[in-house]
């Protein structure tokens, strides 16, 4: 017996749709989400997994998508302080982001006589890797950035 990780598992449910037809619930894909996980067949061995079950609930797709991105480091979430000036937007864009790095949450809360303004802001990088190359240019931004962890409680209100 092997756990797997809730993450893999909404990463595995659209693979199979993508790779193979199979429209599985997340107990149908466990067993093969855990195939390269937790278990690697010896070469030329046969492996048979069972998918079973058909209480697939297709409003919570996106749900699913939404744990696959972070489970494989590819979405995050921050708090960003913006400075209350014309163009602090624009420069968080240019000097922040990557060039196929896409903001898929803003939500703004301008404050009249502030100074700053804070946003939060989900971000789908392009990549695994990118993460560290984000925080690099988060730190030499003009903004006050804090980034979300998974384990934070405000993360079950973003995800």
């Amino acid at each position: 017996m092997t756990t797997v990780a809730e993450g893999r598992v909404c990463s595995e449910m659209p693979a199979m749709y993508q790779h193979d037809g199979i429209v599985a619930e997340p107990a149908g894909a466990r067993a093969t989400a855990t195939l390269g996980d937790s278990v690697a067949p010896e070469p030329g061995e046969l492996t048979v997994c069972v998918v079973s079950g058909g209480n697939n609930d297709v409003s919570r797709y996106s749900e699913s998508v939404e744990r696959s991105l972070a489970h494989e480091g590819r979405k995050h979430y921050f708090l960003v302080d913006f400075p209350q000036q014309p163009g602090a937007l624009r420069r968080f864009l240019d000097d922040v982001l990557g060039p196929d790095d896409d903001i898929t949450m803003f939500e703004y809360v301008k404050r009249s006589n502030r100074e700053t303004g804070p946003a939060l802001v989900g971000i789908q990088l392009s990549g695994r890797g990118h993460l560290d190359e984000l925080l690099s240019q988060m730190v030499r931004s003009r903004c006050a950035i804090r980034r979300i962890e998974p384990d934070d409680p405000l993360f079950r209100f973003v995800q």
